[in-house]
C-alpha cells in the first residue's frame, strides 16, 4: 500500500506588531539590566565580631571557640557564618590558619608576625611562643634550602602543669 502525503498548507508568518514587541521587551530584560554590579566587601556585624574576637585572643582559636566568643557580640550566630566569615578573612589576609599535624585548624590574627606554637597535651590549647630559635638551616641536610620553619612545642600549659603537681 502507497501512502501520499498531501502538502501542508503554508501559513504566512507574522510580523510582530508595535503593541507585542513592546510588551515583549517589559518582560524580557536587557543585556545592562542582566549584568550585576561589582560586588563590594560588606563590613557586617557578624565578620567584624569574629574579627575583632580574634585580633583580642592571645591564642590561635578553633572554629567553636570562635562561634562561642562572636555569639557574646551577635546573638543568633551560626558555625555556617563563622566558616563562611573566616574564609574571607583568610582571602583578605586578615586572618591565618593555623594547621596542627592531626589536629582540627586554628586561626589566628595575620598581623602577630612571625611566631611558633605551644600545645598542650591535657587541655590541648595552643598558645603563642613569641621567641624563636633563629636560623634553623644549619638543621637540613647538606645542599638543601630552607625557605621557612614551622615550630610546635608539646607540653603541658602553666594551668594543667599545676593541676597534675596537687594529685
Amino acid at each position: 500500500m502507497r501512502t501520499t502525503l498531501s502538502p501542508v498548507p503554508s501559513r504566512k508568518c507574522q510580523q510582530p506588531s508595535e503593541s507585542t514587541e513592546a510588551k515583549l521587551s517589559a518582560r524580557t530584560p536587557s543585556v545592562e539590566q542582566n549584568v550585576r554590579p561589582p560586588v563590594r566587601e560588606r563590613g557586617t556585624r557578624q565578620k567584624s565580631a569574629i574579627r575583632t574576637l580574634i585580633e583580642k585572643s592571645r591564642n590561635p582559636l578553633l572554629p567553636t571557640e570562635i562561634l562561642e566568643g562572636a555569639q557574646q557580640a551577635v546573638a543568633g550566630l551560626g558555625m555556617a557564618t563563622i566558616y563562611r566569615n573566616l574564609k574571607a578573612l583568610v582571602e583578605a589576609g586578615e586572618v591565618r590558619a593555623v594547621e596542627l599535624p592531626g589536629e582540627p585548624t586554628r586561626f589566628e590574627s595575620a598581623h602577630l608576625g612571625h611566631h611558633h606554637h605551644f600545645q598542650c597535651r591535657v587541655c590541648e590549647k595552643v598558645f603563642d611562643v613569641q621567641s624563636c630559635p633563629g636560623n634553623l638551616a644549619a638543621l637540613a641536610p647538606q645542599g638543601f634550602i630552607v625557605e621557612r620553619h614551622e615550630l610546635t612545642l608539646y607540653g603541658q600549659c602553666r594551668a594543667c602543669a599545676a593541676l597534675v603537681a596537687v594529685v
